[in-house]
């Protein structure tokens, strides 16, 4: 229930689908002969929409996000494992064209086979089924095999978890999995912009993963506005995207806090 409530509610807060609304209302309005009220929501929907997509929010609030956690330095000196996040293959167009498609966030899988190298007795473990509400007959990890094989990583190394819908069965599912043992260190590779959510999930599930991000989309300089207004608003809506769920996930429960903070040294 928890999957499917979060992928509904989303589809009617996302910044993006708030603006599309705003133009279909108007056009209504507009229709019904209700010229007053379809001018000002037109206005202020093309006032909200250039103001999102122009101004640096979206960036400022991705870049909050990644600069949370940062790669631990020195790295531990012993990894039982590596945990990685789905997210990276499109199992569906990967189906259909009968060769490996990447979604994004490619460098989940690049790091994490770097890291296996340097850790050659540690586990991989790739987390990812399906996030579609609608199409879970295929998932995500069943096809992430070969990639890892060219990048060095065979199947005798490599767990996949291919039955988590979001980040709480994430963490949940995988910790049933793998059964990590008291005092093992096991690596968790994300997207940057993901990793306070995934380690408040990781915690309240009882497991205190090394946090290790990747796939940066910020700088660590000043933002600038961008001139691309449909990407800015693209952006807007992503990084607000992440902000609600860490906000969601405290409040239900699934998370340790609202903004995980690393630990202690």
């Amino acid at each position: 229930m928890f999957f499917y409530l979060s992928k509904t509610l989303w589809w009617i807060a996302d910044p993006a689908n708030i603006f599309v609304f705003g133009v279909i209302a108007s056009v209504l309005f507009a229709w019904l002969n209700w010229f007053r009220c379809a001018k000002w929501l037109m206005t202020l929907t093309l006032v909200y929409g250039v103001a999102v997509g122009f101004f640096p929010a979206g960036s400022k609030l991705l870049q909050v996000l990644e600069n949370r956690f940062s790669v631990p330095e020195p790295l531990p000196e012993n990894v039982a494992g590596i945990i990685v996040l789905g997210g990276v293959i499109d199992q569906f167009t990967t189906v259909e064209r009968k060769q490996i498609t990447i979604n994004g966030a490619v460098e989940r899988i690049t790091e994490a086979a770097r890291l296996a190298r340097n850790y050659p007795t540690a586990r991989v473990v790739y987390s990812g089924g399906s996030g579609d509400l609608l199409r879970q007959d295929l998932k995500e990890a069943t096809y992430v095999g070969p990639l890892f094989a060219q990048l060095g990583v065979g199947p005798d190394r490599l767990v996949i978890e291919d039955q988590s819908r979001n980040t709480v069965e994430n963490a949940v599912l995988t910790k049933q999995l793998v059964d990590p043992k008291a005092g093992e260190t096991w690596l968790l590779v994300t997207s940057a912009f993901h990793m306070p959510r995934s380690v408040g999930v990781y915690r309240q599930a009882g497991w205190r993963i090394v946090p290790y991000p990747v796939d940066y989309m910020t700088g660590t300089g000043t933002l600038a506005p961008s001139w691309n207004i449909v990407a800015g608003m693209q952006r807007f809506s992503f990084s607000f995207h992440e902000w609600v769920g860490l906000a969601f996930y405290w409040l239900t429960g699934r998370s340790e806090s609202f903004f995980p903070a690393p630990a202690e040294k």
